[in-house]
């Protein structure tokens, strides 16, 4: 019978649980599918035992029913394959540059984000003038040097099936990590622009903030039962809020039982962590919000006033002012 990846959370919470623990009650599970010739740990993927209990496995379809009405058990999903979601913002937003800033509170803040990971040497990430890391921070780094500004940095890929061109590290290769990173707490960085268009200074929102990053997309794509790994460590390394900028592609409601995100900020939640979620990319027609769980702050699917505007000068030496939307790409000109 066909085997598809899918996750199971059970309930039992309140406490870390060892590896064995969570691993006996696995076993207790795996017992109800009795024809199984394989071994519980054969079939697992990931174990969630830090900050919610659950685990990811190779089930059928048959047999994710049949654990579904076992005591304890909360859900049980497939997990699917999310995309992510995509310098003025803090001015459109009113938060000009100029604003009050307390480096000392805002140096005490984590922000953790789970994306495509970080460029660490982008100048956004510089750890100038930042002390040592808080007290509360528990997280780490793997494969990649963090500094005070970038203080934890994980990867995730639970079925290891990686390309030979990608590395086994946060390292982002994507950018779309670096920018969400940067728009949440970069530093200062004047005179950018995208190939000379839109330039100014990129800053982010709160500058003196910590960044903790968990690599989940390769390749744009992000597979939840990393998502709900990166969530688990995420809580336990001590966070205060994170951000998700990953979606599905369809324009589904989703069953918050059955979302990685919608779960995974679930059990934030209950952990005081507030989860930043992305509103999508679908546009404006009706049901495109995603990650519309009342326990996440969802974000955007609103509008910008950024425009690219460059001048033609035709051979009559009329000149012509083209402006596009980076939200609908639509094209206006005025002939001058």
């Amino acid at each position: 019978m066909l085997c598809q990846l899918h996750i199971q959370i059970f309930t039992d919470e309140g406490r870390e649980h060892t590896l064995k623990e969570v691993l006996s009650v696995i076993s207790n599970f795996f017992s109800l599918l009795n024809h199984r010739s394989s071994a519980p740990v054969e079939s697992l993927i990931y174990t969630y035992k830090k900050s919610f209990n659950g685990f990811a496995a190779w089930l059928t379809e048959q047999e994710s029913k049949k654990l579904l009405g076992a005591q304890g058990v909360i859900s049980v999903f497939p997990s699917r394959t999310l995309k992510t979601h995509t310098t003025r913002s803090w001015d459109f937003l009113g938060l000009p540059s100029t604003v009050k800033r307390i480096p000392e509170v805002e140096s005490n803040i984590i922000i953790g984000l789970i994306d495509t990971g970080i460029w660490p040497e982008s100048e956004s990430f510089n750890d100038n003038g930042i002390g040592i890391p808080p007290k509360k921070w528990k997280g780490t780094c793997q494969n990649i040097t963090c500094n005070n500004k970038i203080i934890g940095a994980r990867f995730y890929k639970g079925d290891q099936d990686f390309h030979s061109e990608e590395e086994r590290s946060p390292r982002d290769f994507e950018g779309h990590g670096t920018h969400t990173a940067s728009t949440a707490a970069g530093h200062e960085v004047k005179n950018v622009s995208y190939y000379g268009f839109a330039e100014g200074t990129a800053r982010g929102a709160v500058p003196s903030a910590r960044i903790a990053v968990y690599k989940v997309c390769w390749k744009k794509n992000c597979l939840e039962h990393d998502i709900l790994a990166a969530y688990d460590d995420a809580i336990a390394d001590g966070v205060d809020i994170l951000s998700v900028s990953i979606g599905t592609e369809n324009t589904d409601l989703d069953d918050y039982s059955e979302s990685a995100i919608a779960v995974g900020a679930f059990h934030t939640m209950q952990h005081g962590i507030l989860t930043s979620a992305s509103a999508g990319n679908r546009g404006f027609l009706a049901v495109t919000v995603q990650s519309g769980a009342p326990w996440i702050l969802t974000v955007a699917a609103s509008t910008t006033d950024r425009k690219f505007i460059t001048n033609i000068t035709l051979g009559n030496n009329k000149t012509l002012t083209v402006r596009v939307s980076l939200v609908s790409y639509q094209c206006w000109h005025d002939l001058q």
